[in-house]
This record gives structure tokens, sequence and C-alpha cells, in this order.
């Protein structure tokens, strides 16, 4: 569970401008990847400057747990550790990166990989052997939220649909094709609602 007062994994708005900002998803992930998990271009900022500091970007992996055509939802409960997204739905498992996941004051793409499995980890347990693919970036600078993260949308392949929730935050569990997603649109968190409108690339 992150904490109010952790360090987490941020780079500069002016390095995500520079490689070409963007509005919604972008699949041209390894172009972003190499520069943002290059050591020198990430490094960590106290949560609680980092969440009022437009010029810099959380990077939060964006998980979304895939079985065939069905995507895992739940729905955000009171425990949910961003307040601004409290009973929102969602088709993505999220976290900041934060001190923990490296010692070294910044993160390389093997220490990057080790912390998103570890995330995931904290909120789902998965009872399968899956696959795990970065697809796409996402930005939204529409909203207060998405202005200070940029996502990393990994879907992770299951064999099965066997999960559990481990986090009291995680309500209302189970895996929904498009047209049940479709119908609770509105009441999608705004990242999910992006996914969503993509979710055949997503998961091709």
């Amino acid at each position: 569970m992150n904490s109010p007062d952790e360090n987490i994994l941020v780079i500069k708005r002016s390095l995500f401008d520079q490689l070409g900002s963007f509005q919604g998803l972008n699949f041209e992930s390894e172009k972003y990847l190499r520069a943002i998990l290059s050591r020198g271009n990430n490094f960590f900022l106290p949560r609680t400057r980092a969440e009022k500091d437009s010029t810099h970007k959380q990077i939060i992996p964006y998980v979304l747990l895939a079985h065939g055509d069905k995507v895992l939802y739940y729905v955000r409960g009171k425990k949910a550790g961003e307040q601004r997204l409290v009973a929102k739905g969602s088709i993505g498992i999220g976290g900041h990166m934060n001190e923990s996941d490296e010692s070294l004051f910044a993160l390389d793409a093997a220490a990057y990989r080790a912390g998103v499995e570890r995330e995931v980890a904290e909120e789902i347990r998965i009872d399968t052997k899956f696959d795990d693919r970065i697809v796409a970036l996402l930005n939204d600078d529409s909203t207060e939220v998405g202005r200070v993260h940029l996502g990393i949308v990994h879907i992770f392949k299951l064999a099965e649909p066997k999960v559990e929730k481990r986090e009291a935050m995680i309500t209302n569990v189970g895996f929904l094709d498009k047209r049940e997603l479709l119908a609770r649109r509105d009441s999608l968190e705004t990242w999910s609602q992006i996914c969503l409108d993509s979710l055949e690339r997503l998961l091709a």
C-alpha cells in the first residue's frame, strides 16, 4: 500500500515533452521506455510534492489482467490510496514505484519489471501462469490526477481466470468483456475509459 510520505519515481515533464507529449494512448512504447528507464532520467521525489508538481510526471505501471477477450474489472473502495479515484470502476491495477523498488536512487528496466510484479502482487493474487507485455503509454492532461502521472500500460495474459483480491480497496471483482465494460463506461476512472476505447488493440 502506498503511503503519502513515501518517495516515488518521477521523470521531468520536459523529458516527456522532448520525447513527444501526447493525449491518450501511444503505442510507440519502446521509444519512451528507453529514455524513461535510463538511469539519470528518472529519480525519486516525496509523493506529497509530486502530487502538486506538474513539472514532473509520476511513473505508474497500469496493468490489465486479461483472459481471452475479458479483462479484470473492479471498483476502488474507500480504503484506496488515491482518494480522487474512490468509488470509480477500473480495469487497471496500478501504483507508484517507490524507493523500495531500487536502492540506487533510480530505476533501470530490470528493477522496473520486478517492481511492477511486486506492486500487482500486493493487490491481486494470480494463481495461474501469465505473460507480461508492455503495450502502450498512457497520458491524460485533461484531469488534475492525470497531469502529474504517466502510465505504462501492461497486459498480463492469464492462462486461466484465477485471481483473488488481496487489498481491501478492491471490491466487485470479475472478468468482463468489452460489451459489459461499455455498459459501465461512465463510472470508470478516466484511464480505464481510455484503455477501454482501444481494448482490441491493447489485447491484440
